[in-house]
């Protein structure tokens, strides 16, 4: 697949990638895919800027 990247620090790409194998996913690019579209269909789904601070909030994105 050819398109936009996006600079990850190791460490985090690391822990990201356990939590890819802990939760069965069959690669870390699949598990990140899987929660950057749940973050942004959170977003696209909120009625007002504060819903969308709520649901961001709510996973853990925003504190």
């Amino acid at each position: 697949m050819f398109g936009p990247k996006i600079k990850i620090d190791q460490e985090l790409y690391e822990k990201l990638g356990r939590c890819a194998e802990a939760a069965g996913y069959s690669s870390t690019d699949e598990f990140i895919r899987h929660a950057l579209e749940k973050a942004v269909a959170a977003i696209d789904e909120a009625d007002s800027e504060e819903e969308v601070k709520k649901r961001l909030q709510g996973l853990g994105y925003i504190d």
